[in-house]
Formats: C-alpha cells, structure tokens, sequence
C-alpha cells in the first residue's frame, strides 16, 4: 500500500509547512542508498532511529539509511520542493511531492533529492507535460538578472486530474477442476525509480464460451476490489476464454489480452436434441429423451435453453426440471425459434429450429355482388384485417340454395357465379384460411456436412418435399413423396445452402406450397493425406514426417499421428501444426505402424494408407530384477541348497532387441559365472556369514549388454539345531509343550519355531509358527496318543527338525450333575432321583449320594452304585435336609476311578401329614442371610483370601 503523507510536531515554523517523506519499506529487497543535497541556507531535519529529531545545515550531501535498510523520515523545511530524479533513466525530472512506494523487488539504485528546474526563458507562463495523474506538484519560480538570481517564490500546489487505469495484464490460471476455474491478475504498482504507483478501484472480469468468434459473447463474471475470481458451472474439458479490465471513479480501461484455460476431465456426453411434437401460434410442445447413460434410478435435471434471434444470440434458459417435455408459451406468431437441451452433466444438444403456426385469420371484408343476370352474378370481398401472421391466405366460397356448397377455393379476391337458376335466391358465405405451418420443415438432430433429416406436420396426409440450390439456374427436385412426417437427405455437398418447401396432398389434388427454409451443410472434414514416411536415426528413435494437405475451402486445424504396434493398438501420439515427429523409446527389431489425420472445423477426415516399419536389432538391454531369493527356482536333489553356502540368483529377462539372447554372465568379485539362457541360477560353494558383489549381463549375436546395477548380498550363518520338547501340562483334551534353548547352538531374541503334529494320514502338519517357548493344544481326543516334532528358525535359515516326541492326553472327568429331585414318600421316607450318565468310551459310570441333615456339618455318603434313585429313610421329621450326587468314571483299562465335581444341592424338610403328599422338593438356594451352600461358601472363602492377598501386597509394597 502507499505510504500516507504525516505530520510532527516540530517548532513553530516546520508545523503545518513541512511535507514528509515517510521511511520506505525494504522487506527483503536489497540495501537501498538515497543521498539527499541540501541547498545553501537550508536545512533538513530527520527522525533517527531512536526517534530523537536532527537539524542539517546546508550545503550537505547526507546518505540516508537506516540499520535495517530503512529510510527514515525526512522533514523538507518551507519553501523547499522535493522531487526525485532517476540518474539510470532517461534523467527527465519530475516535480512531486514524497509519496513514495518501494516494491520488494526494486533492484538498488542511486536516487537524489533536489530541486528540478523545468523551465527557463523570458516567457511569463509554461506549460507542464508528461505528469501522472491524480498527483500533487508543487511550482515556485525565481527571476534571473545578469547572472544574479533573485529569491524563489512560495510553492504553489496543484493536484493533476484523475485518469481511467491502465490496461492490466492478462489473468493467471491458479486452479481448475471439472467445472471451475480459479483466476488471478495482477495491478499494476509503478516502480519507485519512475515514482509510478495506482491501485485501481475495481477490477472487472468477463468470460466466455468458447465457440468460435461468430457467436462467442463475453459475460461480466466479477466486478469487486479482490485480484482473483472462481468462474464455477462450466463444463468438464472445455476452453474458455477470459479478459480482464481495470475500473475506477473516472472510468474503465481497456480490456487485457484474451486468453484461453482449459477444464479437466474428459469431453462431456452431449445431449439427444430436442422433438417438436406440436405447434400452434404462440406455442410449441417439445419432448427429449432421457439419455442412455443415465441409470433408471438416477435424477435427472434437464435444462430447456431457447434463442429468439428478434432479441440477440443468446440462448436463455425457459424450462429446468425432471419431466422429458415442455410446452413453451407467450412466443410470436409464425416466428423461427432454436431449441436445444441439456443435462446437468453434458454439453447441450444440437439446435432444434422451429416456427409457430400462423394464427387463425380473420373474416373477409366488404363482400359485394356485382354484374347480376338470370343465372350469374359476380362476387368480390377485400382480405382481412388480421392475416393471421401468414401473408398467403385461401379464399373459401360457399353458396346455398338450402344446403351450403363450395363453389370456390383459391387466393383470387372475386368469383363468378353461373348455371344458376332464374329468379331464385342465394346465400353466400366467405372465409379464409392460411397455410398451415405444420407443414413447414424443420430439421431433426445434427445437420451433416452431407445429409440432413427433415419433418413436418401430421401423419394424416400425403406429402411431397422439393429441395433447390441456391445457385441461380437451380431448378427444385422432389426428394420425397409419401405420407411420412420425416426425412433424411442426403448426397449434398459439404459448406452449401439448399431450400427446403413441403406440400400437402389429397384427393383433390396437391395444395400450396410451405414457406421455404434455407438450411446449410455443415463444412466437410479434410481428405484423405498422403502416407507419412518414417526415417530411422536408432533401434529406439524414428522421424516422422508428412505432406501440408491444402484442405478445400476450410483451413486444417491440425494434423493427428496414430502409432502403434498393429492396427488394434495404434494411440495418438500427436496432434498439432507441425509436419514432423519424432517417435522415441522403441523397441529394437519390433514392428510398428502408424497412419495420418487432418483435422478442421468441420471434423475429421479420413485416415491415410498404413505404413508399416520395423526397428533394427541391437544388443540386449540392461537386466532388470536381478535379486537373491531364499528358494532356487530350480532345485536339485543332487545338491542340496543351504542358505549358509549358496546364493539362489533369479532376475528379470531383457528386452533381446530383435536377436534372442544366448548366455547371461555373472560377476562376483573376481569370477566370473556363465550361465545358460535360464532367468536363475545357483552359486555354491561360499563362505557362511560372508558379503558379496554381483553384477550379471545378457548377451547375444548382437553383443553383450550393458552390466546390472551391482547387488549386495550376504550369506546366512549356520541355521541352529532344534530345542528339546517337553509337556509342561496334560488335559484330557489339550496339551501344553514346553521347549528350550539347544545345548548345541546359541539362539538369539529372533529365533522362531515350527511345532508340526503328525496327522491320522501320518503327515505332519505345522500347528503352530512363533517366537513363544510353550504352545497349548486344544480340542484334542481324550486318552490318545499324538506325535510332534519341532524345527528352529533364525537369519541363518531353517535348522533340521527334531526327533519325533509322543505325548499323550488324560481321560475326561464325567460331567457335573443337575441338582437331584426329592420326593417325599409315606412314612419319614423320601425318594431322590438324578439324571444319568451314559457310558464314556466304554467305561461305566457309578453315583455317590451324599445326605446332610439337622445338625451334622459334613455330608455323609449312603449310596454308592449305577442307580439314578435311591430311597431315604429314617429321617426326623421337620428337620433340614440337604442331598447332592456326583459321577464317578470306572475306567477298565487302568481300574482307576475318576470321580466328577458335586451337582448343586437339594434343600427339603421332611413335614409330617395325615396323607401320603409327593412334594417335590424346593431345589431353590437358600438366601444367603440364612443357609450358604457349599458353591457360596467356597466362593466366600476364595473372596476373602484373594482380599487378604491383595491387602499384604500393598502393605509390603509401601514398606519397600
């Protein structure tokens, strides 16, 4: 921004007088140095840096800056005019005052302040030139007399008038997306050497669609103080074209270069034209159809755009919305009008050009009856006031002598009646109709530089279509006959005009002609271009070069190169101006094609004749790929692989380059390998733990290639030996393995394991992979044998596998029982029954019953057997009683007995009554405020020990 003009306060006489120059900005820009002469009997007085204020006694020449690289403020004392003058310039001096703008980027120049003398002569006025605008200058004026000069006058102030800006630079491209494009432009801030500096008030923006110079029209996007615009809704890989222009209170400077900025993406669909499906006088109904590419379930918005060419050549939008047709309404009577349509995600469709129909006419005027005789009379009738908007009308005459008849049809103003009856009375009826405009042709879709497609009104009646030049002498062909509403045309010439006219027929006979339309072929595309020639400079590298092809009437856009290994695989690989290419990263000894296109505004033509080229052959390319595996991809049981002492080499086959390569060379520090046309190969016969360098290279009858980047590789030291392998905890359905260290190698942290089980195939399978020494089993058989076997693996490799080691599972408890049930019987008898067991793998199972009761504290057994009931008896009555059951697993191979966990215990209370009750007994748990079971009472006592546990471990701790 410009540094404001400011005052101090200073004595009595620099107090209002004294204008300032404020310190420049320096910023980063380079040390700037500015002398300033004092004058004899002058003094200047500045502002240091620690803000103390210094009188200079003139004559002086003080060098100003700051430290930092600064000016500071200098104070002009009254009556002195400060200018500046560029000494690297042109040297003209221009008066000023001190407003001063120092851009960053001003390079560092040596300026002075003094005065200027602009005049000098015995003239008694003079006129300033070459003042900026809206600029304050100060004058003074002395007289000179025998080489005495006289004292100067006071300084006289005046401000320049205000002047529209300068042109400003083209806008920048800064972003762009699918359908936006981001903008800036620069102002123009005037160097501090030529005191240039004006910011303009406003900017202006405008763009347009790039269509062509014809009807491209410019559209005010932007008007505001900011340097940039988001110009968003265009359309995906679009060219527009953008110019921009300075605004202020004065006025508006000119426009800045056009320039064109492209959108992203790739050509938008275009849209299916819109179908004129009715007319009438100040309407038209049109439908579209939905394009192909939309889903049934997506939304479309289509956008109805229409041009009246009364009101200038844009398109505005009549109709937005969902629905495939829209009747456009308030149009003009028998007037042209363009249609065209779009989604919101293509470009609009081709132009649908269409008329209203005339309106209905009015009645005749003025009819009257002249020359009447004994069996004729004439008729004559003036036009209607209102034609309808059609110029041509057909008279109707119907007479009646008592039911109407039409004696008369034709555009004639007067009728003579004969073969009448004498003396007899007639009335007489008039009306006019107009041509239908249905009738009038209008295309269909795109119009083709060779044909066209045409329709008109209804299906109800025979037409005919006549086509005729444009040039003179061209006599009208009949291009059509039939009862269809369209037609297409073709065999036209390319860039030419034709009229178009349609009549209608029936059995009466052919009636009048439809208005004529003039519609033109679009331009035709570029002929066929003579075959490029191909010019080899390597196997990798071609020239290719073509023929201008002179192009009829239209002038080539550009020329388009397709190249490609066949005719399926040809890509464009250029398109521009220029008629030559060269073609790089070939392949040696391959073939390609390729074929020519001209291009103008009018499409594409079509392709020339294919020319076939192959490269030559050359030796084989660099070897790619090359690395070190850990498996050989060819191994042999001759000789093993280890990784200690071998290196398993693989690498990536090169390109031959026409000439199929023969042997590959491998270099490891002073040796060097010869292999066969293999892409692996195996080094043996190394150090363990050893570092070496390889290079490979293909050769063939060309030569041999170019040397591989060099690998680095190391071998691996001896893999370790297998731990000893252990069961640390057996389940009758899990085992728990426990491995160490080997006494025979040193393991370090990134050992890992193998731990396989032999399989009921008798193979073994890997059951676990880790760096863990214990590993558990689970959902094993109970009571089986299983077999394992375990490997050690580190950098050094897979070490051999152990011994195999058998381990074998327990037999599995017998479940825990329900609660049982309690019935009681007559007498002080109860019967307690339980669920049973089935036999476990061929072992019977056995139950123990266990009854507490009245005042005992331990549970006494009085069944033991294979019964699921059992009967009590001589129980007390009203007494507490508590029954519980386990299974037990008599096992016949090891007569061992393995007994399960206790069921839940029953409560009951034997209750004496008259009758013999079966109650069944309450199984329910007692409420812990009164009974515990023996499930509670053993969580309780697990619950406290853990409490206590917890309690002395954080005593301890705080003790530490």
């Amino acid at each position: 921004m410009m540094m404001m003009d400011q005052m101090l306060d200073l004595p009595p006489p620099l107090s209002n007088e004294v204008p300032m120059m404020h310190h420049m900005i320096n910023g980063d820009a380079p040390q700037q140095v500015i002398l300033v002469q004092v004058n004899p009997g002058e003094t200047f007085t500045i502002r240091t840096e620690d803000g103390a204020l210094q009188c200079i006694q003139g004559p002086a020449e003080v060098p100003m800056m700051s430290p930092n690289g600064s000016i500071p403020p200098i104070h002009v004392p009254p009556g002195y005019v400060s200018q500046v003058t560029d000494r690297n310039g042109s040297g003209q001096c221009v008066s000023r005052t001190m407003r001063i703008m120092l851009h960053p980027s001003t390079p560092t120049n040596r300026l002075s302040l003094l005065v200027c003398l602009c005049f000098s002569g015995e003239e008694l006025q003079y006129t300033l030139t070459d003042l900026r605008p809206a600029t304050d200058y100060h004058v003074r004026v002395s007289t000179v007399c025998n080489s005495m000069k006289g004292p100067s006058s006071d300084a006289r102030a005046f401000t320049t008038h205000s002047a529209p800006p300068d042109t400003p630079l083209p806008p920048r491209l800064s972003h762009r997306t699918k359908s936006s494009l981001t903008l800036q432009w620069k102002v123009y801030v005037y160097d501090v050497l030529a005191m240039l500096f004006v910011i303009p008030d406003c900017i202006v923006l405008s763009s347009f669609h790039f269509q062509g110079k014809k009807n491209s029209i410019f559209r005010e996007y932007y008007v505001g103080h900011q340097r940039h615009c988001k110009v968003m809704g265009l359309c995906p890989a679009v060219g527009y074209t953008f110019r921009v222009a300075a605004l202020n209170d004065i006025g508006t400077s000119g426009f800045s270069t056009e320039v064109v900025f492209n959108t992203t993406g790739s050509l938008p669909q275009t849209s299916l034209p819109p179908r004129l499906a009715q007319a009438g006088p100040s309407w038209v109904t049109l439908e579209w159809t939905r394009p192909n590419s939309c889903s049934n379930e997506e939304v479309v918005t289509y956008t109805l755009e229409m041009q009246d060419e009364t009101k200038g050549l844009d398109f505005q939008a009549v109709y937005s919305g969902l629905e495939l047709n829209r009747k456009v309404e308030t149009l003009k009577r028998n007037t042209q009008y363009k249609f065209r349509v779009s989604e919101w995600r293509s470009a609009p469709s081709s132009l649908l050009v269409c008329k209203t129909t005339p309106d209905r006419p009015g009645p005749p005027v003025n009819p009257a009856v002249n020359a009447v005789t004994y069996h004729s009379f004439c008729v004559t009738w003036e036009p209607p006031q209102d034609d309808g908007g059609s110029g041509d009308l057909t008279y109707v005459l119907e007479i009646s002598e008592g039911n109407l008849e039409g004696i008369s049809e034709g555009p004639e103003r007067k009728h003579l009646c004969e073969d009448l009856k004498p003396a007899t009375s007639y009335s007489l009826r008039l009306s006019c109709v107009n041509v239908v405009n249905l009738l009038i042709p209008s295309t269909v879709g795109n119009v083709k530089h060779k044909e066209m497609t045409l329709q008109w009104g209804d299906e109800n009646v025979e037409f005919s279509l006549e086509m005729c030049a444009m040039e003179e002498g061209s006599e009208p062909t009949e291009v059509y006959c039939g009862s269809k509403t369209e037609c297409t045309v073709g065999n036209l010439l390319p860039g030419t005009t034709y009229r178009f006219q349609v009549r209608a027929a029936n059995s009466a006979g052919y009636g009048p002609y439809s208005e004529s339309v003039e519609i033109s072929t679009a331009a035709g595309p570029p002929g066929q271009c003579s075959p490029p020639a191909i010019n080899v400079r390597s196997h990798t590298c071609a020239d290719v070069t073509w023929e201008n092809k002179v192009s009829s009437g239209i002038d080539i856009s550009e020329y388009r190169l397709d190249w490609g290994r066949d005719l399926d695989s040809l890509e464009l690989v250029y398109s521009g101006m220029e008629t030559c290419f060269q073609i790089s990263n070939l392949e040696a000894s391959a073939d390609y094609c390729c074929r020519l296109q001209a291009v103008n505004q009018a499409g594409a033509g079509p392709y020339s004749d294919l020319v076939m080229y192959r490269t030559p052959a050359a030796a084989p390319d660099v070897v790619s790929g090359f690395c070190c595996v850990d498996h050989p991809l060819n191994p042999t049981d001759n000789e093993p692989f280890s990784h200690s002492t071998c290196l398993a080499l693989t690498w990536d086959e090169p390109h031959c380059n026409g000439a199929e390569i023969t042997s590959y060379c491998i270099s490891i520090g002073d040796r060097i390998f010869t292999t066969r046309n293999e892409t692996c190969h195996i080094i043996r016969d190394l150090l363990p733990d050893s570092e070496y360098s390889l290079q490979i290279r293909a050769e063939n009858e060309m030569g041999p290639g170019p040397f591989s980047q060099i690998l680095t590789v190391r071998t691996r030291p001896l893999p370790p030996s297998p731990p000893r392998l252990e069961c640390a905890a057996v389940g009758p359905q899990s085992l728990k393995l426990r491995w160490g260290f080997s006494s025979r190698s040193q393991l370090t942290d990134d050992t890992t394991y193998t731990l396989q089980m032999e399989n009921r195939n008798q193979r073994f399978v890997v059951v676990y992979r880790g760096s863990s020494h214990t590993f558990k089993l689970q959902r094993l058989s109970e009571s089986s044998q299983y077999r394992f076997r375990i490997q050690a693996v580190s950098e050094a490799g897979e070490g051999p596998f152990s011994e195999t080691y058998t381990f074998s599972t327990t037999k599995s408890l017998p479940q825990t029982l329900k609660a049982p049930r309690v019935v009681q019987l007559e007498g002080n008898a109860c019967e307690v029954t339980w669920e049973s067991i089935p036999p476990m793998r061929g072992d019977r199972i056995s139950y123990v019953l266990q009854v507490l009761g009245g005042r005992d504290s331990d549970y006494k057994q009085v069944y033991k057997g294979d019964e699921t009931s059992f009967q009590l008896s001589g129980l007390q009555w009203n007494t507490d009683y508590r029954v519980r059951v386990f299974a037990c697993r008599r096992c016949v191979d090891t007569l061992q007995e393995l007994c399960g966990s206790f069921s839940p215990s029953a409560h009951f209370n034997l209750r004496r009554s008259d009758a013999t009750l079966a109650v069944e007994a309450d199984i329910t748990r007692v409420p812990m405020g009164k009974t515990l079971t023996d499930e509670q009472f053993a969580g309780l006592i697990v619950f406290g020990v853990a409490s206590l546990s917890v309690l002395m471990a954080f005593l301890l701790q705080l003790l530490i």
